[in-house]
């Protein structure tokens, strides 16, 4: 079987403008979640989320681009660009027929919508801009990128909710293994902090009002983000011959279905997906170092991921750090997978594994070791990142030092 590796990494999220600053705020355990400063905020029950401050878009793109893009897309541009700075490909005309692209993104342009939804309907505008649909489409991201680096080879979009950037990334490893590519970008990109995102949000009732506790006995709730991630993938030995960096193997991918509620998690699905993936690695549990979970921090999420776990980890689960980095950047939807990414590289490559932050008690239904609150030194060989979304959707992936 063809190798899968990582040979660069970028990222736009609500702890950092790129990589480096992204892992000194998780190292420090900071927690990004703030007041929400976005329009009629005071109309929204849920007043809290985690922005991209100071992210200014006319500093990377000509205004005649801008036009074009939604934040979503910009996210996932800015985030290609670092990633593919740090690989160092040059995309040739030949081997851009062998590179492609996968994104993953919930809503894909949100604010667009959001945006045009208020100019038709509450300020009476009979016309919008001419670009609505190219900055609204959930392609979008896929194929700026694409054009951006001359990406002519498999190129599609992946909306799975909460899952949908571990399953572009896994998708993407499965083409380069496949053989119908030799480099792959992926990753996931979401900006649903507007209005109409929030209160879609606040009517499920899953939401916090003050901040993310994930596994505490007290959580109250998810906290939104916005953010995203995106990684180059290579085939080992393309990687290998120019002599690229290797950040980390792509190892393992799983993905399973519910089909058993449109919102609630349920313990089989997530169980088999971790399965899969070890078997796909060929990896033994005990092997694992580091369990970046999926930690939303909803009374039966936490649960019913704590559960899954003990009955794939058995034994190994008492002395296996899992953490939710959610409790910094909260929940990105479609792209928070893609920055949990980052976590599991910071494992592998510093020995650093990423805190649970705002833990304040254990709960007696979540018996795992959270790492709260404060970052641990621990030498990883193998991690885990885990993604189980909404209408029992579910992705797990496994990264392997090099």
């Amino acid at each position: 079987m063809r190798r899968v590796v990582i040979t660069g990494a970028g990222t736009l999220n609500p702890l950092g403008h790129d990589v480096a600053s992204t892992l000194t705020a998780m190292r420090a355990g900071h927690c990004a979640i703030d007041r929400l400063t976005c329009r009629d905020v005071e109309r929204l029950t849920v007043q809290i989320g985690a922005e991209i401050r100071g992210f200014a878009p006319e500093q990377h793109f000509e205004r005649n681009r801008l036009s074009l893009l939604d934040r979503a897309t910009q996210i996932a541009l800015v985030s290609a660009r670092q990633a593919m700075a740090q690989s160092g490909l040059e995309i040739t005309e030949d081997l851009g027929l062998r590179a492609g692209v996968v994104m993953g993104t919930a809503g894909g342009g949100n604010t667009t919508v959001d945006d045009n939804y208020r100019a038709v309907y509450a300020e009476g505008k009979n016309r919008v801009h001419p670009f609505v649909v190219p900055r609204l489409m959930h392609n979008a991201a896929t194929s700026h990128v694409a054009m951006e680096y001359g990406l002519r080879g498999p190129s599609y979009t992946i909306s799975t909710a909460c899952a949908s950037a571990n399953h572009a990334i896994g998708q993407a490893m499965q083409v380069i293994r496949a053989g119908q590519a030799d480099v792959m970008l992926t990753g996931g990109a979401e900006a649903m902090l507007c209005f109409g995102g929030i209160k879609a949000w606040e009517g499920l009732r899953v939401m916090s009002t003050d901040t993310c506790r994930p596994f505490s006995r007290d959580r109250s709730g998810m906290v939104q983000g916005e953010g995203g991630a995106v990684f180059v993938l290579e085939e080992y030995e393309h990687a290998r011959a120019r002599g690229a960096e290797i950040l980390a193997e792509l190892a393992g991918f799983a993905m399973t279905s519910d089909a058993c509620d449109i919102v609630l998690p349920d313990l089989d699905g997530p169980v088999r997906a971790m399965r899969a993936a070890l078997a796909d690695a060929g990896i033994a549990p005990d092997m694992v170092g580091y369990v970046n979970a999926h930690g939303t921090a909803t009374a039966a999420n936490d649960r019913i991921e704590a559960q899954a776990l003990g009955a794939v980890m058995g034994a190994h689960l008492a002395g296996l750090p899992v953490s939710s980095t959610k409790s910094m950047h909260g929940h990105l939807i479609g792209g928070t997978s893609a920055v949990e990414l980052l976590a599991c590289l910071m494992a592998l490559r510093e020995g650093v594994i990423a805190p649970t932050a705002n833990f304040s008690e254990p709960c007696p239904d979540c018996p795992i070791d959270a790492v709260p609150n404060t970052a641990r030194e621990a030498r990883v060989e193998v991690a885990m990142s885990n993604a189980f979304a909404f209408g029992g959707l579910n992705a797990v992936t496994l990264l392997r030092r090099v």
